[in-house]
């Protein structure tokens, strides 16, 4: 698994295992690739590997994100212009495809590709030639194309919002990648990666990763995936003292699609439940080498106020145990 670590595929779950046995089958073939998946799966990353694996990787790996480029725009950036082709072409300009030659090209969001481009493109992957916009001279490539998409591009024929023909050739092999929400076993590990990797750009060790916010982080359903945890790894690291990950966990409740107040509740009882337990373990001393605040890696003050937040006091109905009021007075 080392050459997936470095390539940023972090993953042990079986469907995620699944996917990167179908990247080590075709990568070295010189099939067309569709990658399928929700937004932030890591589609990027899995043509990133295609290419490092393939015969090409000697070659350039290029990528072109077909809803980030304006409709008009997309043709010239896909197969370049000759100068004079249209008002501000002053200079003649390579595209896309021409450069990647003898390499990969990562289409993203094919979904969005026009229309009125797709039978330029299929003619590009089925004869490998096109012409820049202004010229008629036939330009001749060698490449590869790995598409990717988080649309149903087979509903999209049926609806004929995308052609037929090209959708069969770019899904020669498809890969579906699964949801984050599939494959709870991996978050564990790729929140100590994106935590060693945070830490080491902002000069800060992050050893230690508590279970309650791994049991927590296990039961967000990750709408946007990877990419979602990745940044909230981020801003956790960001706002860390000392070596301990203590995340707000009720971040997460804010870009949650459904059942908002149910998550929640969820997540803030992880959290409480566990401090909490901690706090009966120290005999509710906050303060101090062996006190609540030392054992859960957080400075006394940031604990006292993460319990007032939560609600923590020892006269709280829902803790066990007959605990006598006034932790915060001891406290502070």
């Amino acid at each position: 698994m080392r050459n997936v670590v470095e390539s940023g595929l972090i993953g042990e779950s079986a469907k995620f295992k699944a996917a990167l046995k179908q990247v080590d089958v075709v990568a070295p073939s010189t099939c067309a690739v569709l990658i399928l998946g929700e937004t932030g799966t890591g589609k990027e990353l899995i043509a990133q590997a295609i290419h490092a694996r393939s015969q090409r990787s000697g070659g350039p790996f290029l990528k072109l994100n077909c809803a980030a480029i304006p409709a008009g725009l997309l043709e010239s950036e896909l197969f370049g212009y000759e100068r004079g082709a249209f008002t501000g072409a002053v200079a003649s300009r390579v595209g896309r495809l021409q450069a990647a030659n003898h390499g990969t090209l990562f289409l993203d969001e094919i979904g969005d590709l026009p229309l009125e481009l797709q039978p330029k493109l299929l003619r590009a992957l089925q004869e490998q030639e096109f012409e820049r916009l202004g010229s008629s001279q036939t330009v001749r490539v060698d490449v590869r194309i790995v598409a990717a998409t988080n649309q149903n591009l087979a509903e999209m024929v049926s609806e004929r919002r995308f052609r037929a023909d090209l959708y069969y050739r770019l899904n020669v092999f498809p890969i579906a990648l699964p949801a984050l929400r599939d494959r709870a076993d991996d978050i564990a590990a790729l929140v100590r990666h994106f935590a060693r990797e945070f830490g080491s750009r902002m000069n800060k060790v992050i050893d230690t990763v508590p279970e309650y916010v791994l049991d927590a982080l296990r039961r967000h359903t990750w709408p946007g995936n990877v990419r979602e945890l990745q940044n909230f790894v981020e801003r956790a690291v960001l706002l860390a003292e000392g070596g301990t990950l203590h995340p707000a966990l009720s971040d997460l409740t804010r870009i949650a699609p459904v059942e908002a107040d149910e998550r929640r509740r969820t997540l803030l009882e992880v959290e409480r439940a566990y401090i909490a337990e901690v706090l009966q373990r120290t005999n509710w001393v906050v303060g101090g080498r062996d006190g609540a605040a030392a054992k859960l890696g957080l400075p006394r003050t940031t604990l006292i106020a993460r319990m007032r937040k939560l609600g923590i006091t020892r006269s709280s109905s829902w803790l066990s145990g007959d605990i006598a009021p006034g932790v915060f007075a001891q406290a502070g």
